[in-house]
């Protein structure tokens, strides 16, 4: 599998807020979209902030709900797939492989879960 950009997604109620916070520490910017902002620093996209309404700030160390996932961008998502299965990922939530991009939800082994991207 060829990886062709990582970015680690943050979960917030806010994302002006979030995005912000993040963009300034790093020395960055924010694209905005609707429901997911990304920070780019040096005009590389260095980690996203998703829209999530109900979050709840993790209680650490037991980190619990999910508050950080991992995007992989793949070039071929057919073989990223069979790739990760085989390392032991189990399939979250699937997608459409034949549309133009998209995403599929995946858990590591311990139950993180991870995206493998396409566009």
């Amino acid at each position: 599998m060829r990886i062709t950009r990582q970015i680690a997604v943050f979960d917030a109620a806010d994302l002006a807020a979030e995005s912000t916070f993040w963009a300034g520490l790093l020395g960055g910017t924010v694209l905005p979209e609707d429901d997911w902002h990304t920070v780019y620093v040096d005009g590389v996209p260095r980690l996203a902030v998703q829209l999530a309404p109900g979050h709840v700030p993790p209680q650490w160390p037991d980190g619990t709900p999910q508050q950080i996932h991992l995007d992989l961008w793949v070039d071929d998502i057919r073989a990223a797939h069979d790739e990760a299965m085989g390392l032991g990922a189990r399939l979250l939530q699937a997608a459409d492989v034949e549309s133009d991009s998209g995403f599929q939800v995946y858990a590591d082994p311990a139950g993180h879960p991870f995206c493998l991207c396409w566009e």
